[in-house]
């Protein structure tokens, strides 16, 4: 049956226009080409990316403090919820947003006015977000910043970055370039670490969002790399890498004084 799948998802009348097939995808003469088993690699990487980002985040904080004090991201002093049993017992076991009729309930259990209930559960769940420092001490901004880089280095000599129609000269047959082998394998390795690790992290209020996030990236990274547009996808990934990391440092709260022309350079990045 996996066969049988396997056969009518390869077709050739799917992926290629008529008159080309896999054939003309086979690795010759130097010529190099992207194939679906290549994405396996990604899986090494991501578990390699794991432990960097352990190590990473351990070093940081030597040097987080001092950097955020730098940057004037300050720490923002959060009120801590009054030790309570029975309201700490229905947060962590039963759910962190009660209902109006739960409140009512949680009112008789322990004397506790409404509006009493309602700041605890409040001061309670600021209390499992994460703080500013914590997120300061994250590599994701890191690296958003050198994937950038690496990205746009691996791009500046491309007639594509330039001109657009030159992605799709020679569609569907276009050569793999070991920069861009790397560069998708590191980014799709990247992404399958935050899938990862999404669950062991502490819960934001986005969960659902970032996990249907992460897996709509892979699939679309994926996805591209099977059909051979490695050009478009390539100046995909730099565009979002070119904002992600300002939208990192924003997502920190800090309140960064830049010089106008980088405030101009944010605004594009993030467009």
């Amino acid at each position: 049956m996996l066969s049988g799948l396997s056969e009518w998802f390869w077709q050739e009348r799917l992926w290629f226009p008529e008159g080309l097939g896999w054939a003309d995808l086979e690795d010759r003469d130097g010529r190099v080409y992207a194939k679906a088993h290549d994405l396996w690699v990604a899986l090494p990487i991501a578990l390699m990316f794991l432990i960097i980002r352990q190590i990473f985040e351990r070093l940081a904080r030597r040097v987080a403090t001092p950097l955020a004090s730098l940057l004037g991201v300050k720490e923002t002093v959060r009120l801590k919820a009054p030790h309570n049993s029975t309201l700490e017992s229905y947060y962590c076991n039963i759910t962190k947003n009660p209902t109006q009729s739960s409140v009512a309930s949680l009112c008789k259990q322990t004397g506790y006015s409404e509006r009493q209930v309602q700041r605890w559960f409040r001061r309670r769940r600021n209390q499992d977000r994460p703080s500013l420092l914590k997120k300061f001490r994250e590599w994701r901004f890191t690296f958003y910043l050198l994937a950038f880089i690496a990205g746009l280095a691996a791009l500046i000599d491309k007639p594509w970055l330039y001109d657009v129609k030159e992605m799709w000269e020679g569609f569907p047959v276009l050569t793999l370039l070991p920069s861009q082998y790397w560069y998708y394998m590191i980014e799709l390795g990247f992404y399958g670490s935050l899938l990862f690790s999404v669950a062991s992290d502490v819960k934001r209020k986005d969960f659902k969002e970032q996990i249907v996030h992460h897996v709509a990236t892979i699939l679309l990274i994926s996805f591209s790399w099977c059909v051979n547009y490695i050009r478009a996808g390539t100046l995909i990934m730099l565009v979002h890498d070119s904002s992600d990391y300002f939208l990192e440092v924003n997502v920190l709260g800090a309140p960064l004084t830049l010089p106008k022309s980088c405030r101009s350079l944010v605004h594009f990045s993030c467009l």
